[in-house]
């Protein structure tokens, strides 16, 4: 067997995309030709689509689909959380029936976590999954849920048991979300965008094969997702530009890209718009103040460590590394970094930072920084969450003492009665 290097693999792709790259395919059509190679998701099992590439591998099959300018896999939204929970706690069965349509992109999904009596506490999830008859019968409700009105798919964290400690009775199903049990309504936020949803579920239905991992282990499978959420929380950006080239792959890729990030189009002010600093500054003066470019150092200076933290975050990944706390790093830097961007940008603009629309500084944007800045320190799990994690697991120090992990759950003194 050949050696497999970067010049090989480098080599390999190239070849197979000159010989089959086609814009004038359809999307779908496209991306099951790519799915079959092995090509469209390199790093995954070779059992299911790939070819068990390290990561570093994976990103020169990356730049050769982006050299010969083919589309990829489907990426954008909750999708790929689903795909990597079920890849690595999924059966066969899932495998087969959503990774394809998950990297084709005919299927959309939302994740369904939080709950309006435990938002930071997602172990206190009081929806219910009973099972009743051949099914399981699920009532509670779900809120913040990105993308659930146009979902078929819902990754659901629910409570099979009340009678053990909270997070030993909590079990993680995939969920039909246009089924009749499930109603949708669109939440509007203070920075005058709907990206979120409430959730009702009302005995909703889940066929039994559609219980993820084992009875009683949602816990487990949560914190995969999580993970991988934490480690992404801000890369939504990254990638998934839509290009303006007239083929028929093109267009179709650029409608999906429009649905899928129309709830995250707000997500560069909710990261504090640091690339605007500098501009701002100079444009408006402020930079002659030397006190505003020590402020603005300050800023410049956390937002690159922070860069740092999520490359060795990344490192360890290529290294074959699970995902692991450290992704809790990357997600309370990035926090701190979107509130000093939010203080320096109201510094530079003055009362002028109030103001929306056409009258506000670069025509409302800074205003939008300001209200949309508190939202990255609750999603995907909250500051004191992360300090929490990483207090326990990256410092190694005692846990927080807690009064409600031993018991049975439904003695455990809750806003909401289970």
């Amino acid at each position: 067997m050949s050696e497999v290097t970067e010049d090989s693999i480098r080599q390999e792709s190239r070849a197979w995309l000159e010989a089959n790259w086609d814009p004038n395919l359809s999307l779908v059509e496209w991306r099951n030709r790519l799915i079959d190679s092995g090509w469209g998701v390199p790093t995954w099992p070779v059992d299911w689509y790939g070819k068990a590439l390290s990561d570093p591998l994976g990103r020169v099959v990356a730049v050769e689909l982006e050299r010969i300018g083919a589309v990829g896999v489907a990426k954008t939204g909750i999708r790929s959380l689903a795909a990597a929970t079920i890849l690595v706690h999924g059966t066969d069965m899932h495998k087969e029936k959503f990774l394809r349509r998950i990297l084709t992109g005919e299927d959309t999904w939302c994740q369904l976590f939080s709950e309006p009596g435990c938002g930071s506490d997602l172990a206190g999830a009081t929806t219910r999954a009973d099972f009743k008859g051949n099914k399981w019968i699920i009532n509670g409700q779900k809120v913040w849920t990105t993308s659930a009105h146009h979902a078929q798919y819902g990754l659901l964290l629910a409570r099979t048991d009340w009678d053990v400690p909270k997070h030993q009775g909590l079990s993680f199903f995939i969920i039909d979300i246009e089924q009749p049990g499930v109603e949708v309504q669109p939440l509007r936020q203070m920075n005058s965008h709907a990206s979120f949803n409430q959730v009702f579920l009302t005995d909703a239905e889940i066929a039994p094969e559609y219980l993820l991992n084992e009875l009683g282990n949602g816990w487990a499978v949560a914190t995969t997702t999580l993970m991988h959420e934490r480690r992404g929380a801000d890369s939504l950006r990254r990638y998934a530009q839509a290009s303006d080239r007239p083929e028929r792959v093109y267009v179709e890729e650029a409608a999906e890209i429009g649905v899928q990030l129309e709830p995250y189009k707000w997500y560069p002010q909710r990261g504090g718009r640091v690339d605007l600093v500098v501009e701002r500054a100079k444009a408006t003066g402020a930079f002659d103040d030397p006190a505003m470019r020590q402020e603005i150092a300050k800023l410049l200076t956390l937002s690159k460590a922070a860069e740092w933290t999520d490359r060795r975050a990344r490192a360890l990944q290529d290294k074959g590394g699970p995902q692991g706390p450290e992704g809790s790093l990357g997600k309370l830097a990035a926090s701190n970094v979107a509130r000093m961007a939010a203080q320096v940008h109201t510094a530079i603009a003055g009362s002028d930072a109030m103001l929306t629309g056409e009258d506000g500084a670069l025509d409302g944007v800074i205003a939008e920084v300001l209200v949309s800045v508190p939202a990255i320190s609750i999603a995907g799990g909250t500051d004191e969450i992360q300090k929490n994690i990483i207090s326990e697991r990256v410092l190694k120090m005692p846990k927080e003492a807690r009064t409600d992990t031993k018991g049975p759950f439904r003695d455990v003194p809750r806003n909401t009665v289970g």
